[in-house]
């Protein structure tokens, strides 16, 4: 790719988050959210980058102590964080992470 100034230039790959529609409306409505990366980053920074404009889903995603809760499960190309590192678990750039809020019911 080149610029006006004619250097090469190359955009830097996001990493996106898929949100199910229960809780878009806490991301202005969006059904993805991405966060530009470098390299690869954990799921703890990139739910912190994502959710840091929507301070009400980041509490919902995640507890007082910022562990995820019970009924949110984060899948990183279709791993479980859980099974694997939680939040520690890194993403790549390009990778897609998604989140899944369990819903009771009677």
């Amino acid at each position: 790719m080149c610029c006006v100034s004619g250097r090469q230039w190359w955009r830097v790959p996001d990493i996106a988050v898929v949100l199910p529609s229960v809780l878009q409306p806490l991301a202005g409505g969006q059904s993805v959210l991405t966060a530009p990366a470098n390299g690869p980053v954990t799921v703890g920074e990139l739910l912190d980058a994502v959710t840091s404009g929507y301070a009400v889903l980041g509490r919902r995603l995640r507890d007082e102590t910022g562990a995820l809760r019970r009924f949110v499960n984060v899948y990183v190309d279709g791993d479980e964080v859980r099974r694997l590192q939680g939040l520690e678990t890194e993403v790549a750039p390009g990778q897609e992470v998604l989140v899944i809020q369990s819903v009771a019911g009677g």
